[in-house]
């Protein structure tokens, strides 16, 4: 490169070009601290929101069915669908408050769709509805399937609630079940054996590695015995053409057609759930009545534990103690053990 390239002919050097970095204007850290501040506060109100809900205050929303929707009476439908379990339990129960201390509703209907449930939580159902039934009038329409739980949740309507079945319908199932699989030769053909360390003989009763006891079988039996006694006595004081030595033929665990069942007395008539409530509505005297039902929207903490469930992988060693816990159930089917919701 020549001098003269570097330097300009005339001895003079061009002016120094400064370069100063641009603050940021002041209005952008004000809009920044504004939506920090926005963000805070949703944040806050999202928490309060979860806390109620998980705290149980939420109750279901009251929507229109049919009839006349100015009508200051109305029925209310509580629908009973899918599994009895938790959280179902929890929200029928609060439905079935809601429905209790509404002083417009005059009468109840009971619409089953389920294969039943938990021993438990099907009698926690059926105790609200007895209570229920003193104050306002409860009839039942079953659609797909109302078997063991399902029918066993119908008996709340009592001796004066009639109950209609859809001409598909299957119902009865009387029985009780508590899951278990044996897999004990498998397991001796593997070389698999389970040695737990227990405290008693019957603390690793229903093992899936050995087979039961004559001891254990006498166990388990006197406790299903209870929950089966309970499940036909129930029937014997909420079917009042049907005595419990006629019940005790029908507790077979079979499943009844819906003709079958009107034949044997389990169900009045065939019917829609439309035909439920005209008869309810002739039962209450009432010319004109709104028929309504509650639903419970999930909360926000269930969307949020939804989502992250979904996210993740499911574990196997949980899935594995949580299907060896003893549950006694009144469910229709013998893969009792994988209900879920």
């Amino acid at each position: 490169m020549n001098a003269s390239d570097q330097y300009p002919s005339n001895g003079q050097f061009p002016p120094v070009v400064r370069v100063e970095l641009v603050k940021p204007r002041r209005w952008w850290v004000i809009l920044l601290l504004l939506l920090f501040m926005g963000s805070a506060f949703l944040n806050l109100i999202l928490f309060v929101t979860t806390v109620v809900a998980f705290g149980g205050n939420a109750t279901g929303t009251e929507t229109f069915v049919s009839g006349d929707e100015q009508s200051s009476d109305k029925i209310a439908i509580i629908d009973i669908s899918g599994t009895i379990m938790p959280p179902f339990t929890e929200r029928t129960i609060k439905t079935i408050d809601q429905v209790a201390e509404d002083s417009d509703v005059k009468g109840v209907l009971l619409s089953v769709d389920s294969p039943g449930g938990f021993v438990a939580d099907s009698h926690q159902i059926y105790a609200k509805l007895v209570k229920l039934r003193q104050k306002k009038p409860i009839y039942v329409a079953m659609k797909r399937l109302a078997a063991s739980g399902g029918y066993y949740v119908a008996m709340g309507a009592g001796p004066e609630g009639k109950i209609f079945a859809e001409p598909t319908t299957w119902t009865g199932s009387i029985g009780v079940i508590i899951p278990r699989y044996d897999v004990s030769k498998l397991a001796s053909d593997y070389g698999v054996k389970s040695a737990p360390l227990v405290t008693g003989p019957f603390k690793d009763s229903l093992s899936p590695f050995r087979e039961l006891t004559p001891e254990e079988a006498a166990l388990w039996k006197t406790i299903m015995d209870d929950s089966f006694d309970r499940f036909k006595g129930i029937i014997d004081e909420g079917r009042a053409n049907l005595n419990l030595e006629q019940v005790a033929t029908l507790a077979t665990g079979r499943i009844f057609t819906a003709n079958q069942a009107v034949e044997a007395g389990l169900v009045d008539q065939i019917g829609f759930e439309e035909d439920a409530i005209e008869a309810l509505k002739s039962h209450l005297k009432l010319s004109s009545v709104r028929v309504i039902r509650h639903k419970h929207p999930p909360t926000l903490l269930e969307m949020v534990m939804g989502a992250q469930s979904k996210s993740q992988p499911i574990d196997p060693l949980q899935q594995i103690l949580e299907a060896s816990t003893p549950r006694a159930m009144y469910f229709c089917g013998w893969q009792a053990g994988m209900t879920s919701r």
